[in-house]
């Protein structure tokens, strides 16, 4: 059976294409969609989803840059975690702002679930130097 393996550049990759997204994306939602993000509430939704993106495009960098010291089992299993938690997370929280369709916000929590569980791994890996 052939086990599909990630690799550190694989990691690190994905974390630089989810930052340049954040940018981009921030910067569409801020000028392109300032009709449709009309009022705060909207826009706050918006920001949030920008926001969580970014930390945890970071968060995937970081797994990167630990992969070749530490336990790179769960930190594969940290990334996988903080790469769906983004796309539920953060996508959710976009479609929500830009289409006002409510069953998307009970996407969201399962994606800040996936986050919460994705830090401890990570943590978890710490343990374990190669």
């Amino acid at each position: 059976m052939i086990k599909p393996t990630i690799s550190k550049e694989t990691i690190l990759k994905t974390g630089i294409i989810f930052a340049l997204l954040t940018v981009a994306i921030g910067a569409f939602g801020a000028h392109g969609l300032s009709e449709i993000l009309n009022n705060n509430s909207k826009l706050e939704t918006f920001k949030t989803g920008v926001l969580y993106q970014l930390f945890h495009s970071v968060a995937i960098i970081i797994c990167g840059i630990l992969y070749d010291s530490y336990e790179s089992k769960k930190i594969r299993i940290s990334f996988l975690l903080f790469t769906v938690g983004i796309l539920l997370f953060s996508g959710s929280l976009y479609i929500l702002s830009i289409t006002n369709i409510g069953i998307f916000g009970a996407i969201t929590p399962i994606g800040g679930i996936l986050f919460i569980v994705g830090w401890f791994y990570l943590f978890q890996s710490i343990k374990t130097k190669k």
